[in-house]
């Protein structure tokens, strides 16, 4: 009898276990490992690698492929400046960078999960859809089919350039990275349903970088149908357009393109022919000095103009959105700058409002003014954005917003002392989200922290599967609205409270709106 009930156990086991799948997909077979109960494909091509002829053009359908490809390795991130962060370079580097990679508990395509769709930060020059921290093994057990895709990043990404306009079937050049995004999207479209995906429920959802496109593609007509639902954690992209590439603004097609001329005559190039055979690791070199052109632009085409525009004319997919900031945003960002140039660099950037910001963000000591720095940041570029986006889609759209503030003090780590701050810092939310905390295992997370995390991915994942981050036993978040801006405080005791520092936000959306005044 103990035999019999033996056998039964094993076939049991071997009848329900997760195996390896081999799927169809466009270009040939794909075969995926098994990993933690789950089924993940790493690498998977979705369009052809954008080298020799195709570095600056628009991506093209991927290349067919002979018997099975073993999706068993992440591929290359994109080429970029080398920085020390962890994880975003453990798979190298290359300019053949279009892969995605896919976490599934799904056993066959007739379970249509909701998808959740990741697009790296990392400033648009640097990043990747393989690093450990935003690896989506954790959300897929929650009954999610996860996909993270990659993008061109900095020069290769966002270079605009007369010649490449002339040569474009639509007229336009620079936003490659972001072509990229919607050739991935469209690939998931066509591809999703092979493994257990629903092609109508399609989240996307980023952070920094990967959030400021997100917020574009809602409002480009090139991704309509293609998504369903958007998360944008620290970041959005809703400052006014100029010629002249300035910091929070978007610079229009013109202004990129002479950038461009200008990045060519830097490489001693006479054409873009003769930048096409260049070895791209030498436009590497001076990168970080590159900034200018290293953004997406306003080019007519994929984004059609700036955020505020077209949402003031509804001119957007009306779709759920859940969007928020952490309360230390701005510290790694104003790192390089000395306490001692703060009030020339208020005054100089901010005109007429200057001295109201100075008041509101005082002078003081060296501890004092550097703080000032790093919440005048925070406010006017991540704050007063997230504001202007809730609003006007409240005003304009008929879909629900969700709106958070995440200010869960953090452990003892290496940001940390470098910023000499606990408070939570630009991409501290992540680990989080992803249920990665225990990554790490010198920064030591409290019970608190667990248990956020874990409050935290089910908001995510009710979002993801229904539109709403609400469900049972969860504090409810309510919808954002205009006359009664209530933001979920995301911290060891999640409330909901008026969204933060509000008075000062304010003062920056009248300055944005001052900018709009006039064009320089």
């Amino acid at each position: 009898m103990k035999q019999i009930t033996l056998f039964i156990s094993i076939f049991l086991g071997l009848l329900f276990s997760v195996t390896a799948q081999t799927i169809k997909v466009e270009g040939g077979l794909v075969e995926g490992v098994v990993e933690n109960d789950l089924i993940v494909f790493k690498g998977i091509p979705f369009a052809a690698p954008p080298v020799g002829e195709l570095r600056w053009k628009a991506p093209q359908p991927v290349k067919n492929w002979n018997g099975v490809l073993k999706a068993d390795k992440y591929a290359p991130a994109s080429l970029q400046t080398k920085m020390a962060i962890v994880g975003y370079t453990n798979y190298g580097v290359s300019e053949d960078c279009l892969y995605l990679n896919i976490w599934k508990p799904a056993q066959s395509s007739d379970e249509k999960l909701p998808v959740l769709v990741w697009i790296h930060g990392g400033g648009f020059q640097i990043g990747s859809n393989s690093q450990p921290l935003t690896t989506g093994e954790q959300l897929a057990k929650k009954g999610l089919v996860v996909v993270s895709i990659a993008y061109r990043l900095g020069v290769l990404g966002f270079l605009a350039h007369p010649e490449l306009t002339a040569e474009s079937p639509y007229h336009a050049s620079g936003n490659y990275g972001l072509l990229d995004q919607l050739a991935a999207l469209k690939w998931i479209k066509n591809n999703i349903t092979a493994f257990g995906g629903d092609t109508t429920k399609i989240t996307i959802f980023g952070e920094s970088a990967g959030a400021h496109t997100a917020s574009m593609l809602i409002a480009s007509p090139l991704a309509k149908g293609l998504f369903h639902r958007v998360i944008c954690m620290s970041g959005a992209s809703f400052g006014p357009k100029r010629l002249k590439k300035e910091q929070g603004t978007m610079q229009l097609l013109q202004g990129a393109e002479k950038l461009g001329l200008g990045f060519m005559q830097r490489k001693g190039a006479t054409s873009i022919a003769e930048l096409r055979k260049m070895d791209a690791k030498k436009f590497l070199k001076d990168s970080l000095e590159e900034m200018g052109i290293l953004w997406p632009i306003i080019d007519g085409y994929c984004v059609i103009d700036d955020q505020y525009n077209l949402y003031q004319q509804a001119k957007y997919s009306d779709i759920p959105v859940l969007i928020g900031i952490n309360s230390d945003e701005g510290s790694i960002f104003t790192m390089k700058f000395k306490p001692k140039d703060y009030e020339k660099i208020v005054c100089s950037s901010y005109g007429p409002f200057a001295e109201k910001l100075l008041n509101y963000y005082p002078i003081g000591n060296t501890t004092v003014t550097k703080k000032a720095m790093s919440d005048i940041f925070r406010d006017s570029f991540f704050g007063s954005y997230t504001h202007t986006w809730a609003n006007l889609q409240t005003k304009t759209g008929k879909s629900p917003m969700f709106v958070y503030y995440f200010n869960q003090p953090q452990p003892k780590s290496f940001m940390t002392m470098l910023l000499k701050s606990n408070d939570a810092y630009h991409g501290a939310a992540c680990g989080y989200v992803f249920d990665h905390l225990d990554q790490d295992k010198k920064i030591k997370y409290t019970d608190a922290d667990k248990q956020l995390s874990k409050l935290m991915v089910e908001y995510w994942v009710n979002f993801a599967k229904y539109g709403n981050p609400n469900g049972e036993s969860l504090p409810q978040w309510l919808v954002y609205k205009e006359a009664a801006p209530t933001v979920m405080y995301l911290n060891s005791q999640p409330t909901t409270d008026f969204f933060p520092n509000m008075e000062k936000v304010k003062l920056f959306d009248e300055y944005y709106q001052w900018k709009r005044t006039f064009q320089e």
